[in-house]
């Protein structure tokens, strides 16, 4: 029998056995799966140093959950063959047929021609487009946000969907479980209540159900009849109507897209929805025969932590490495990781003319003050970058030699680049790409002299928010 005064002896020992057992079960896992040194070696310490809390903090937010489920859903992609036969084709009338080619193989999909592809600004233009498609669906409607609030803006489109699902349409609805609000989804509830198939991607109040906080659905997608589709940074919130006059007015830029390219976005809604959900979207009402009906070459880029992992990031690399004379990137928040900004860089040491265009202050401060450190070495590397008074522009876009365009959802962050689920588009077409590299307005240009005239306070705030990189 164990003496009174022994118990806190044998409570320490055992809390010290359980502490080792749980930094080696993670320091085994951070080994086998951790393909980033950085965020390897970042894990292990807070696992050994953080007694309890560092295992707790990696079960919730350093384990990818999803990568396992997602790999029974892979299509089947293109052959290299193909490939290699599209580069032929392509190689006679582009100058960035090596583009075409590398995003080809990365992707597995073809970039196909004969789309028609419109540029809407904020949710003045855009909200009333999609409203008429839904109101003109005949067969099907996907539509999928990261955030879909209950506001003016949201029970338009509930009203919307509503009628469509009366009337015979199928209609299914996706929400981000952590952007469509993860303790109460107004639109969620309301949609569920009157019968619209509706569902919250990756969400759970259990976080051993779910990969918590850290995995997110980042796409904005509505697909009408298989027919036509609209994507790009706009969520659903009264917040993008200028119309609205919100306290917080948010610019950004949509997309109306029909032709051939619409059966890959279209299959980006599918598979998301048969992930959460198990039901398979293969009918002829979400995938009809499309034809040509406009000039522009596209494709759809998807990524998130699965089979996709890093595709987007891998697209901007090929682009900065294919650019010959300009690259412009215009993006809500700019944090990218590090082979990014050194590409940029690089780019710009070759003679081509990078310029980025970011807000004078987004809506978080945190990644504001991030963002200044890779900033100081693109400007050191020649890179312009170029500030935007408000209304904060959430737009993400980039442009290549005013003939590529890469258009969607993803944000130049790390967390876009490899921990959301995101959805882009590439387009080739030389009007549409200088049409976009001259939207964007610039306010001033961001100096090294000022970047180098932070107070040492303000340097070390600056450093000390780069560190969560991996989780703004």
């Amino acid at each position: 029998m164990i003496s009174a005064f022994a118990w806190p002896y044998v409570l320490g020992e055992l809390a010290a056995l359980a502490h080792l057992g749980i930094a080696t079960a993670v320091t085994i896992h951070v080994l086998l799966y951790k393909r980033n040194v950085g965020a390897a070696v970042s894990w292990i310490g807070i696992a050994w140093l953080s007694p309890f809390l560092g295992g707790l903090l990696y079960a919730t937010m350093g384990i990818n959950r999803v990568k396992r489920r997602a790999q029974r859903l892979r299509h089947h992609r293109l052959p290299l063959s193909s490939m290699e036969e599209g580069l032929a084709r392509s190689a006679l009338d582009d100058a960035i047929s090596p583009l075409d080619f590398a995003i080809g193989r990365l992707t597995g999909l073809p970039c196909e021609p004969g789309n028609r592809v419109d540029m809407l600004r904020s949710g003045d233009e855009a909200y009333p487009r999609m409203l008429d498609a839904i109101a003109g669906a005949e067969k099907s409607v996907g539509l999928a946000s990261y955030i879909f609030r209950n506001d003016a803006a949201g029970q338009a489109f509930h009203q919307a969907l509503i009628q469509a699902q009366r009337r015979g349409v199928e209609v299914r609805v996706l929400i981000d479980g952590v952007g469509g609000g993860y303790f109460w989804s107004g639109t969620y509830n309301e949609l569920r209540r009157v019968g619209v198939p509706v569902a919250r991607f990756l969400h759970s109040y259990f976080p051993w159900q779910m990969p918590f906080l850290n995995l997110r659905n980042h796409r904005k997608l509505l697909v009408i009849d298989g027919r036509l589709a609209f994507t790009g940074g706009i969520n659903i919130a009264s917040e993008n109507l200028d119309s609205a006059d919100p306290p917080h007015l948010v610019r950004d830029t949509h997309f109306r897209i029909e032709g051939p390219v619409v059966e890959q976005l279209t299959d980006a809604f599918a598979d998301d929805w048969l992930f959460t959900t198990g039901e398979k979207l293969l009918t002829e009402s979400w995938f009809p025969p499309l034809e040509k009906v406009g000039p522009v070459t596209a494709r759809v880029v998807t990524s998130g932590p699965d089979e996709d992992m890093e595709q987007i990031e891998f697209v901007a690399l090929h682009a900065i490495s294919c650019a010959q004379k300009s690259i412009r990137i215009v993006t809500p928040y700019f944090l990218p990781p590090d082979p990014l900004t050194t590409s940029l860089g690089l780019a710009a040491w070759r003679g081509v003319t990078v310029d980025v265009v970011l807000p004078e202050r987004s809506n978080h401060a945190v990644l504001d003050w991030a963002r200044r450190v890779p900033l100081h070495a693109l400007i050191e590397a020649g890179c312009r970058i170029w500030l935007t008074d408000g209304p904060f522009d959430h737009s993400k876009l980039m442009m290549v030699d005013e003939s590529w365009a890469l258009i969607g959802s993803a944000n130049w962050d790390t967390r876009s680049f490899r921990l959301n689920f995101e959805l882009n588009v590439e387009l080739h077409d030389a009007e549409l790409a200088r049409r976009l590299s001259g939207l964007a307005r610039t306010t001033r240009r961001l100096t090294l002299a000022e970047l180098e005239g932070d107070s040492l306070p303000i340097r070390l705030r600056n450093s000390a928010a780069r560190l969560l990189q991996p989780y703004l």
